[in-house]
């Protein structure tokens, strides 16, 4: 390969690269809810009563310069009591021992393994 066949095979990586990565990022997020919905889907996790707190999960992301962010979460009240539990009064008075229910932290090492070799499959494909 030539100096000037690489470069031009790098500006072509170049100008697909944040496409390729926003699309990659986005089909992880959406892997991960996944993964939190079933982490919330009974023991070790919460027990599912209605289904609508697992369904309260959302993926938002947005694009930026060569990429894309994205987050997960829901804005169900429970949410954090169920994943860190709750001890002592709340705004009624009510006292709650209620244990922790992790779905999402168990879910994380998995996203990350899956991030890194979506990254890995990123540069691949702008460099095949």
């Amino acid at each position: 390969m030539t100096p000037d066949e690489l470069a031009d095979r790098l500006d072509n990586a170049a100008d697909n690269l944040g496409d390729v990565v926003a699309r990659r990022v986005v089909h992880t997020a959406e892997l991960g809810r996944g993964m939190i919905r079933a982490n919330a889907s009974g023991r070790p996790g919460p027990n599912v009563i209605t289904g609508k707190y697992r369904s309260s999960w959302e993926v938002v992301g947005r694009a930026i310069p060569h990429g894309a962010q994205c987050t997960i979460g829901t804005n169900a009240p429970q949410g954090r009591r169920l994943e860190y539990g709750f001890v002592g009064p709340d705004s009624l008075g009510r006292i709650y021992t209620q244990p922790p229910f992790p779905h999402v932290g168990p879910a994380v090492p998995r996203m990350e393994a899956v991030l890194r070799e979506q990254m890995l499959g990123a540069v691949e494909e702008v460099l095949g």
